[in-house]
């Protein structure tokens, strides 16, 4: 407010009033924009500064440290692939760990699966969890289902904590690499998540954009291949609201146990109808939009 040189301040971009835009150095040169009808929510936990707003084009956006995290348009996309890619690809999970999704949107789309009994949380963050039931209740239903064990505090250090071999599958939803994040993307966090898998386990976790961060995939590739040894996958997803309009997985599994075909889904969720009545239709997985996933263009590969 009041800054005439076009500075940012909070995220509210000066220079288009009533419009956000989300500057970071992580994409120089470039900035998504939306148009702000109302802010609803602004606060700085002991991690971040939290924003929610109502936006004219893609519902309410939820806004960590300036980057959108998600909006109700297209939350969808992001929160199906991430889950669905790890847990199609094994049968019968059983005990799944989520680290990060603090707005519960993972946790509704693990819920789905009626293998699973058991779904522990790990989020730093208790602002994020407690303004996404507030703001985002279709996204944090999935805190609402008896199977999810939430626990507020560093996912690092829980996972240190997990006795070796306890979960079939690790969600890594995690914010960029700069802030609390940073950790979530480093060769000992990794070696924790083997670790925390039986043989055969999978793990799935954020991984930027081909078009913005091959020297960051680059680097977590290179760090899961040295960890991870059944195998090692790369696959991606368009989301409009993140940069580039893309966003990418890191797909691993652990070796023993049955060989994971990630490419190949062997645990289809669009075969089983029951958790619609719960958690809304699917909306953008399917079976081939999960293969699909694993095709690179060119210049990735």
């Amino acid at each position: 407010e009041g800054n005439t040189n076009g500075e940012v301040s909070e995220g509210i971009s000066s220079v288009i009033p009533g419009w956000f835009s989300e500057i970071s150095p992580l994409w120089p040169g470039e900035a998504h924009s939306l148009k702000v009808e109302k802010i609803l929510f602004q606060g700085t936990s002991d991690y971040q500064k939290v924003m929610v707003f109502q936006s004219s084009t893609y519902g309410k956006v939820l806004v960590l440290d300036g980057v959108i995290q998600l909006t109700e348009r297209d939350e969808c996309a992001y929160q199906e692939m991430i889950t669905h890619l790890p847990l199609c690809s094994i049968s019968n999970p059983k005990k799944v760990l989520v680290i990060g999704g603090g707005d519960g949107g993972v946790l509704r789309e693990v819920s789905r699966h009626s293998s699973v009994e058991k779904i522990d949380i790990c989020e730093i963050d208790k602002m994020v969890v407690d303004v996404s039931k507030q703001f985002f209740p279709s996204v944090a239903v999935g805190f609402a289902d008896p199977r999810v064990t939430l626990n507020i505090g560093d996912g690092v250090a829980f996972l240190k904590a997990v006795p070796e071999g306890t979960y079939d599958a690790v969600i890594v939803d995690s914010s960029d690499p700069i802030g609390p994040a940073k950790e979530l993307f480093e060769k000992p966090f990794f070696e924790s998540v083997a670790k925390a898998l039986r043989p055969g386990g999978v793990v799935c976790t954020q991984a930027e954009s081909i078009w913005l961060h091959m020297d960051i995939i680059e680097d977590i590739i290179e760090n899961c291949r040295q960890v991870f040894k059944g195998s090692v996958n790369y696959a991606w997803t368009t989301v409009p609201t993140y940069p580039s309009g893309v966003i990418g997985f890191m797909v691993c599994s652990t070796e023993g146990g049955p060989a994971v075909d990630f490419k190949h889904p062997v645990n289809p969720i669009d075969d089983d109808d029951s958790h619609v009545e719960t958690k809304g239709p699917l909306r953008f997985y399917n079976s081939e939009i999960h293969s699909a996933a694993f095709c690179l263009p060119s210049f990735a590969r």
